[in-house]
C-alpha cells in the first residue's frame, strides 16, 4: 500500500478518535492524500460535486423534510396512541408501545436519531413516570430507534441503492419484513426482561371502540407509507417522486387539515431539515471522493486478493463480512460505511453469488447497530440527552437488545427469503 493512502487512513482514524465530525474527518483524509500523492487539487471538488448529481439521491431531502413535518406536527403522537391500544396491555406494555411506535414512525422518518428523538422524547419520560427504571426505558427507546433506518423509506437504503446501482424501490420492498422482524425480536427481549425483573406496569386493555378511534385519529399518518410504497411498488412513482409527494402531503395535512403548524414551527422545520440534509450530503460528497481515492491506489484489488480465498465458501465469507461491518460500524457513521465499503465489497459479493439487494438489507441492519455502539453511536447520545444518564450506563443497559439484533442479523444473512420474499 502506497504512502498517501496510508497517511489518509491514519488521518481518518485520528480524526475519528478525536470525535471530529465524520464529513470533516473524511474530507481531511482525502486532502492529506491529495497533498502527499501529488494529485490535482480539483480532484476533491470535482468528486464532491459529481457525487451529488444523482436523481435517486434527491429523495433524501424530501423524506427528511416529511419526517421533520410529522415530528413537529401531531402524527407521531397519533401513532403513539395506536401503539398503546394494540400492545400496551402486554407484560412490559410501555416498552412494546415504544417499539411499535418506532416501527410506525420508521415508515415516516427514514432516520434513526430522528426516531429516537421523536418517540423517545415522549416515551422515556412517560416510562420513568410509570415506574420503569431509567436505564431500561432509555435502552428500549434507543435500540428501537434503529428501526427508523430499517423500515422503508430509509435514507441509508437510498444511499446504498445509488452506490451499488440497485433499485431503491426493490430495497424499500425488501426492507419491510426484516424491519418488522427485528422489531418483533426487540419486543421479545423487552417482554423477557420485564417478566424477569417484575416490571408489571401494564396499560389496561383498550376497548374496540378506543382502538377504532385511535386508528381514525392516525389515518393521515398511516396513509404516508401506503402512498410511498404503493406508488413505488405499483410503478406509479419513483422513490424521489414518492418522497416529494410525502413531503407535500405531510405539509398539507399538518398545516391545513390538522392545523398543528404555526409560522414559527414551519421555520423550525425547514431549519432542522436543512441542517440534517447538509450533514448527510457532506458525508456523501467526501466519502465518494475517498472511495475514488481508494480506487486510484488499487485498495479494492488488495482487498479482493486478501479475501479471494474465502469467496468460494459463501457462508464463511459472509460471516467475515458481517464481523467487518460491525467493527467498522463502531468507528464510522452508517452513511460513510455504505459509501466507502460497498464499492470495495461489491466485486467479492458478486463473485460469491450474493444478491446485492439482499446484501443491502444486511448492510443497513449491520450499520444500524453502529448507532448503538460507542464512540460513534449517535442513538446513544440522543438517548442520554433525553434521559440525562451517562453513556457508560446506557451502553451496558443496551447489551441485551444489541445481542438479539446480532441474532436477527445472522438470520437475515443466512435466510435470504426473509428479505426477498416480497420481490
Amino acid at each position: 500500500m502506497e504512502l498517501p493512502i496510508i497517511l489518509a487512513i491514519i488521518t481518518l482514524v485520528a480524526c475519528l478518535v478525536l470525535s471530529v465530525p465524520i464529513g470533516v474527518s473524511i474530507g481531511s483524509c482525502v486532502a492529506v492524500a491529495i497533498i502527499f500523492g501529488d494529485l490535482p487539487v480539483e480532484f476533491l471538488i470535482q468528486k464532491m460535486f459529481s457525487s451529488l448529481d444523482s436523481f435517486p439521491l434527491l429523495a433524501v431531502p424530501f423524506f427528511i423534510l416529511a419526517g421533520e413535518i410529522m415530528q413537529k406536527g401531531s402524527m407521531a403522537q397519533a401513532l403513539l396512541n395506536i401503539s398503546r391500544c394494540l400492545v400496551g396491555h402486554i407484560t412490559g406494555g410501555m416498552a412494546h408501545v415504544s417499539i411499535l411506535t418506532c416501527m410506525f414512525y420508521g415508515a415516516l422518518s427514514g432516520s434513526s436519531p430522528a426516531t429516537v428523538a421523536a418517540v423517545g422524547g415522549i416515551m422515556i419520560p412517560a416510562m420513568k413516570e410509570d415506574g420503569y427504571p431509567e436505564d431500561f426505558a432509555t435502552a428500549v427507546n434507543t435500540s428501537a430507534g434503529c428501526l427508523g433506518v430499517m423500515i422503508p423509506p430509509s435514507v441509508p437504503l437510498i444511499i446504498y441503492g445509488t452506490t451499488a446501482n440497485v433499485s431503491v424501490g426493490d430495497l424499500f420492498i425488501a426492507g419491510i419484513i426484516p424491519g418488522v422482524f427485528v422489531g418483533i425480536l426487540l419486543m421479545f427481549v423487552s417482554w423477557y426482561l420485564a417478566k424477569k425483573r417484575n416490571y408489571n406496569n401494564v396499560i389496561e386493555r383498550a376497548s374496540c371502540r378506543d382502538t377504532f378511534n385511535a386508528f381514525n385519529e392516525a389515518k393521515y399518518a398511516l396513509l404516508v407509507p401506503l402512498i410511498v410504497l404503493g406508488g413505488i411498488y405499483g410503478g406509479i412513482t419513483t422513490p424521489t417522486e414518492a418522497g416529494a409527494i410525502a413531503a407535500i402531503y405531510a405539509f398539507f395535512v399538518e398545516c391545513f387539515i390538522l392545523k398543528t403548524l404555526t409560522f414559527k414551527r414551519i421555520i423550525e422545520i425547514f431549519k432542522s431539515a436543512v441542517l440534517t440534509n447538509a450533514s448527510i450530503f457532506v458525508v456523501v460528497a467526501t466519502a465518494t471522493a475517498f472511495g475514488q481515492l481508494l480506487m486510484i491506489y488499487s485498495v479494492p484489488d488488495l482487498l479482493v486478493e486478501a479475501l479471494s480465498g474465502l469467496v468460494s465458501n459463501k457462508i464463511l465469507f459472509l460471516f467475515v463480512v458481517l464481523i467487518f461491518l460491525l467493527v467498522m460500524g463502531t468507528f464510522m457513521d452508517a452513511l460513510a460505511n455504505i459509501l466507502i465499503l460497498t464499492p470495495l465489497l461489491q466485486p467479492l459479493l458478486l463473485a460469491a453469488g450474493v444478491d446485492m439487494t439482499h446484501f443491502g438489507i444486511i448492510m443497513i441492519v449491520a450499520c444500524a447497530m453502529g448507532f448503538l455502539t460507542p464512540p460513534v453511536g449517535v442513538n446513544l447520545f440522543v438517548g442520554c440527552g433525553i434521559s440525562g444518564m451517562s453513556i457508560e450506563r446506557l451502553s451496558w443497559a443496551i447489551m441485551p437488545f444489541l445481542g438479539i439484533m446480532v441474532i436477527g442479523l445472522l438470520m437475515l444473512t443466512y435466510i435470504p427469503a426473509i428479505s426477498l420474499m416480497l420481490l
